[in-house]
């Protein structure tokens, strides 16, 4: 009975979870701009989105911070990560403690100190300055991923690299890379759904001109609600969702390969 308790408990919470998102979904396809009306199935609103320029610009702007920020985070928190995994324990914990402050601490926190800090050396917002902080605010996470791989690593296969004479930026390339690999990988992908899914950090960073698909969607709902939004906000879930697939798939089979 206790079991059957649970599963019941388990359902109604994925329910009202889950639930919300799947009426956004469905009334993506809905042939009406009147909300709890089914007027039949449509993709117009999806054929909307593309003739429209300002949501064109978002998704261009969305798509460009996401892969720069993306790129420069997994290499500054793969080399973070190697530099960290090099000192003793103590030194250690302080130095993730220190990485753990920007993962937990809230994104109104961190946005608005990056806003003060442009403020603070005087740097115009714009496209340069919010590249800069989803920077700032996905290479935590990259080091979180690379971390645990560094440390599975066989410290007897760089040593034996070392006295067969490789330096070591060769070691780096050749051997420490190709086996953190997985965690690299999976550090990106995860940078890359932080950045297309942020909201706070992005609008309190950004300048005029310069707006990704959400704060677009937030300027949308100032008017009302528009079918497009939610034609909008269905293809973002379905980029985080399969983005999110992708890194579990990537987890299960390395534990696989593993045993």
């Amino acid at each position: 009975m206790a079991k059957w308790m649970k599963k019941i408990y388990l359902g109604l919470m994925l329910l009202f979870l889950y639930l919300p998102i799947v009426v956004l979904i469905v009334f993506s396809f809905n042939d009406s701009k009147l909300r709890g009306v089914w007027a039949g199935f449509t993709l117009h609103w999806y054929t909307d989105l593309i003739s429209d320029p300002i949501i064109l610009q978002s998704f261009y702007y969305t798509i460009l911070v996401a892969v720069v920020a993306t790129v420069f985070s997994t290499i500054l928190g793969t080399l973070s990560a190697i530099g960290i995994q090099q000192y003793r324990r103590k030194t250690q914990n302080l130095l993730l403690n220190v990485n753990y402050l920007p993962v937990l601490n809230p994104d109104i926190v961190t946005a608005v100190a990056l806003m003060s800090l442009f403020g603070f050396i005087q740097m115009e917002q714009g496209l340069l300055t919010m590249i800069l902080s989803h920077v700032v605010f996905c290479m935590p996470y990259v080091i979180l991923n690379v971390l645990p791989k560094l440390n599975q690593l066989n410290k007897n296969v760089l040593e034996a690299a070392y006295d067969l004479g490789a330096t070591p930026s060769y070691a780096l390339r050749y051997v420490i890379l190709p086996q953190i690999k997985p965690g690299i990988i999976s550090g990106a992908l995860m940078a890359f759904t932080l950045s297309v899914d942020d909201f706070i950090i992005s609008f309190f960073t950004t300048g005029q001109g310069v707006s990704n698909l959400s704060i677009t969607l937030y300027s949308m709902a100032k008017t009302g609600i528009n079918p497009s939004m939610n034609a909008i906000s269905t293809i973002l879930f379905a980029t985080v969702l399969i983005l999110l697939l992708i890194i579990n798939k990537k987890d299960i089979d390395l534990v696989k390969f593993e045993v």
